[in-house]
């Protein structure tokens, strides 16, 4: 296994890695890569357990995470709707998708600067001429 399996984080960019995490308005809680793919996975599958399944997560596990976020969010980013003859089932909210559109302008951005980063790097190791 090479370094770069061992390193905690994503890759940002070829020599650079981290973690991205919007704090919730509470200080509490916060959104991550993981907690956003499973609020784009409920808004799909339109249920807690198939998106759980989705992401070889346990419901139990995909039901607290909802409930942290839930709670630590001004206004609830997941709701479910009762059966009957629709069926039910559970949703995202116009919260969560703010959420997910801020993570991933963030994400985005962080990227960008990322590459910034690195082109400024390799230019400095080609002026000290320690390149190698």
């Amino acid at each position: 296994m090479n370094l770069q399996q061992k390193l905690p984080g994503e890759v940002l960019s070829d020599s650079i890695r981290g973690r991205v995490w919007l704090m919730a308005p509470n200080g509490e809680s916060y959104f991550g890569k993981g907690r956003i793919l499973l609020l784009e996975r409920i808004a799909e599958c339109g249920s807690i357990s198939q998106a759980a399944k989705s992401m070889n997560m346990s419901y139990k596990k995909a039901w607290r995470l909802v409930d942290e976020m839930n709670q630590a969010a001004a206004e609830p980013l997941v709701v479910s709707e009762a059966g009957g003859r629709q069926g039910g089932g559970t949703r995202i909210t116009p919260a969560a998708e703010r959420v997910i559109a801020q993570y991933h302008q963030l994400h985005a951005a962080l990227l960008a600067f990322c590459a910034e980063q690195e082109r400024i790097l390799a230019r400095q190791d080609t002026a000290d001429g320690s390149s190698e």
